[in-house]
């Protein structure tokens, strides 16, 4: 047996060794025959225009085979190549015919030197070849990268790069070089990646174009890291989009849902693609739904429900800062007014909603937003299709007591939209509500309490509304207290409920003459809140009115009757005017013949010798004066010195009474003044001599004597002492009429 085995073996051994020696045989003759051809092949040139950069690689877990690759000439467009691959230390020659394209996989042998040579004999005339000549060791390439992407922000540029799957385990770290647009040279150094997906360039000039190229690290496993292709990265935005235009509108035949259109303008010179849309609801129940749109405008079907909207522009490198919009919460809302949506709390953490409708036929997913004024709003989805109601449980926040909150139901018509997988056009609200877990009375009061239109029996009342954040609960309306005060000291209160939506009130049936202290309050469910400061009025007493009434028809025909006399008093005391000659004191009626004679004295004096501008008229009480009583006037110092001054005197006859049409019995009221005192001053007034002239005539008889120029002092009539008048110099005859 033993020895039966060893037979075998021997026998095996000889087997291989003649395969070994056959084999062996054959490749000689096979590198014979490739040597043989290449050497038909001399004739081929190296030449620009012909085939040329040739290049072999391999990858490090290839396992031998490598790729070579070339460019085609330009002389034919037919292409007809033949490589040939040596190892000489292997002996090994590889001969490949007839290959159209510019790629080739061949197989070598490790640290072994090889020559590949690519032939272009598609035109017998003129074959031209290109000659690689390397080390396999040397031939392990890792890129370039299957996709680069670049975003750029505040001067900084960010690279992240994807390598093929056989080179993901190899590449440790890559570089990056760049230059900017019209630079003919790259950056100095390139910079190194922190990893082997992702570089940061910083200090980058924002408004600039850059050209980026990416090379992975050489290793023992990447001996060659060609450089990529050249990527262009466009400038950074940084100007945010401007919102010029937001409508919402209702959409015909569809309750529940509204038609956002919003437009804007983008005032950046930067070069953008497009621009990107995000809308997401307020209550942050989704992070968000963004959609790229090339115009700078949307539209979007949303419900009733608070939603906010951000706008950027956006290139391959850069998103601009966005534009942020509010879309309020729609506040015609179904609901509030007609019931079709109840809430029953249980308590802090549970509540039951109810709608009115049999929405579970249409609808098989809700959604519920509750929120308290000026906080954000809380949200819960859930799927129904048995009842028309649900209990939300536990809540995510407990409810609080004495706040109001606000509860909309919207309805979703598909299942893949309860999450909010999609925004635009998944959702209808169909109605909201309000709702207290527990309700308060009201901490405050109605405030600028005032009283208008006062009457004998009413009065009219205005006022400003609780606050909503001091009603605690919903406010049933208002409590009018007012107490009535009677005049023996007591006094009686009384109240009127009214509506709560109201403002104002009247006070009716009230008694006359008779103070009332006023005082509100609100009343919710919990009972009545707190009173308002007092206010006070009094109504009006009877007969008051027809007493005014009276009293001014009175003052009326007062000022009817006296009014004239009164205002001619006043006319004089405010504006004096030039008195009567007739009221004047210096006058006297004139009814005596002595005073006639008198006065025709006065009328043929020489107006050369008289003074004009001064007229004394002295009269006395006693009613027969003496002749030797009277003396020659005597001259003031002022008169000597106006030398052609003189003084008259006239008389009346005692015995010419017969022409006298006067009483003699009457004798006129005369007061003695000093001649030497200076200018007479009249006690009731003044008078012109034309005044005084005309005054005297309407009493003279027109057939009145002249008496003799010459005074004669022994024959003076009673009832007139002395006329004088004393004069500066001649005087004209308009001088005397216009006084």
């Amino acid at each position: 047996m033993f020895f039966t085995d060893k037979k075998a073996t021997f026998l095996i051994i000889g087997l291989m060794f003649a395969c070994g020696a056959t084999l062996s045989s054959q490749t000689k003759a096979a590198s014979t025959n490739c040597r043989l051809q290449i050497s038909r092949l001399k004739h081929c040139e190296i030449h620009p225009a012909g085939v040329h950069d040739l290049d072999c690689f391999g990858e490090y877990n290839s396992r031998g085979f490598n790729t070579c690759v070339w460019k085609p000439g330009n002389h034919t467009s037919q292409k007809n190549y033949t490589v040939a691959v040596q190892q000489p230390s292997r002996n090994y020659c590889k001969f490949h015919k007839d290959i159209v394209e510019s790629s080739k996989t061949v197989t070598l042998y490790d640290a072994h030197n090889l020559t590949v040579e690519v032939f272009d004999h598609s035109d017998a005339a003129n074959c031209t070849k290109a000659v690689f000549r390397g080390s396999p060791k040397n031939l392990l390439r890792c890129g370039p990268p299957t996709k680069a992407s670049f975003s750029r922000l505040a001067g900084s540029l960010h690279a992240s790069v994807s390598w093929l799957r056989k080179d993901v385990n190899a590449i440790k770290n890559y570089n990056v070089r760049y230059k900017t647009l019209g630079s003919p040279a790259w950056s100095e150094s390139p910079v190194g990646s922190e990893n082997g997906s992702s570089c940061r360039v910083d200090a980058l000039n924002s408004s600039l174009v850059y050209f980026v190229q990416i090379q992975c690290v050489t290793n023992e496993k990447c001996s060659q890291c060609p450089w990529s292709e050249t990527y262009t990265v466009p400038t950074e935005l940084t100007t945010q989009p401007v919102v010029v235009q937001r409508r919402d509108k209702n959409i015909a035949r569809t309750k529940g849902r509204r038609l956002i259109s919003v437009t804007w303008k983008f005032p950046g010179r930067e070069l953008h693609d497009g621009y990107y849309v995000t809308v997401w609801k307020a209550s942050g129940e989704t992070a968000g739904e963004r959609t790229m749109t090339p115009q700078p405008h949307v539209r979007l079907v949303l419900s009733y429900s608070p939603y906010l909207l951000n706008i950027s522009a956006v290139n391959n490198a850069s998103v601009s800062p966005a534009a942020s919009l509010s879309i309020p919460q729609r506040e015609d809302t179904p609901g509030v007014r007609d019931g079709r949506l109840n809430v029953t709390v249980h308590h802090n953490t549970s509540f039951t909603v109810f709608w009115k409708d049999d929405l579970v036929k249409s609808y098989v997913c809700y959604s519920v937003e509750w929120r308290e004024k000026g906080r954000k709003t809380v949200h819960m989805s859930f799927y129904e299709s048995n009842n028309n109601y649900r209990t939300l449980s536990p809540l995510p926040e407990p409810l609080k007591p004495y706040s109001r909150y606000g509860i909309t139901l919207h309805t979703r018509p598909n299942r893949d939209t309860c999450n909010m997988v999609h925004i635009n056009n998944s959702e209808r609200t169909y109605g909201s509500t309000h709702f207290y877990s527990v309700e308060g009375s009201p901490l405050g009061a109605p405030t600028n309490i005032s009283t208008s239109n006062i009457t004998l029996d009413s009065a009219a009342l205005r006022w400003s509304c609780i606050p909503e954040e001091d009603t605690r609960g919903f406010l049933l309306g208002y409590i009018i207290h007012y107490v009535e005060y009677h005049h023996r000291g007591t006094s009686t209160e009384n109240n009127v409920t009214v509506d709560p939506a109201l403002s104002s009130f009247e006070l009716a049936d009230l008694k006359s003459d008779t103070a009332y202290q006023v005082q509100m309050s609100g009343f919710t469910s919990a009972g009545a809140g707190i009173r308002s400061t007092a206010s006070f009025f009094k109504t009006k007493q009877k007969g008051r009115f027809d007493l005014g009434l009276i009293g001014g028809f009175v003052v009326v025909c007062l000022l009817l009757l006296c009014g004239s006399p009164v205002i001619k008093r006043i006319k004089v005391i405010l504006w004096p005017s030039i008195p009567n000659p007739r009221k004047s004191n210096t006058m006297q009626r004139i009814d005596s013949a002595d005073e006639l004679e008198l006065m025709e004295v006065i009328n043929i004096l020489n107006v050369e010798e008289w003074d004009l501008k001064s007229l004394h008229i002295l009269e006395r009480e006693a009613a027969n004066v003496q002749p030797s009583a009277l003396e020659p006037p005597t001259l003031s110092e002022d008169d000597d010195d106006s030398p052609g001054r003189t003084s008259s005197w006239a008389e009346e006859d005692t015995d010419n009474e017969s022409d006298s049409s006067s009483d003699p019995n009457i004798s006129l009221d005369t007061r003695q003044t000093n001649i030497q005192a200076s200018a007479f001053v009249f006690t009731g007034g003044y008078t012109t001599v034309e005044m005084f002239q005309r005054g005297m005539s309407a009493a003279v008889s027109p057939h009145v004597e002249r008496s003799s120029p010459g005074p004669d002092l022994n024959q003076v009539k009673p009832g007139l002492d002395y006329v004088r008048q004393i004069s500066n110099g001649p005087a004209s005859e308009s001088e005397l009429d216009c006084g």
